[in-house]
């Protein structure tokens, strides 16, 4: 079920392990912005989970063998976005 085997006469490119990397990484430099104390740090720690485990997630469910598998292990990366600020800059 990987997205690497693509059709090759495919144009689009769906490099969502990078994307979601990138992702993780950007949520990290944009909550290093913030003040933490000890009411927003909780939640702060919340996110940056969140957003960097979407990239775990993904890759696991790229590696699935059905596609009923795949399926749910993805449902699992777009539920976790919900919890990311940024959640609509990742695509799915």
């Amino acid at each position: 079920m990987s997205n690497k085997a693509q059709n090759p006469n495919d144009k689009k490119k769906y490099d969502l392990e990078e994307r979601t990397a990138q992702f993780g990484e950007a949520i990290i430099e944009l909550v290093k912005t913030f003040h933490q104390d000890s009411i927003n740090s909780p939640l702060i720690n919340q996110i940056v989970r969140a957003a960097t485990s979407i990239e775990a997630n993904y890759m696991e469910a790229d590696g699935t063998e059905s596609k009923k598998d795949f399926q749910h292990k993805i449902s699992i990366c777009c539920s976790l976005q919900f919890f990311c600020p940024e959640r609509s800059s990742f695509g799915i």
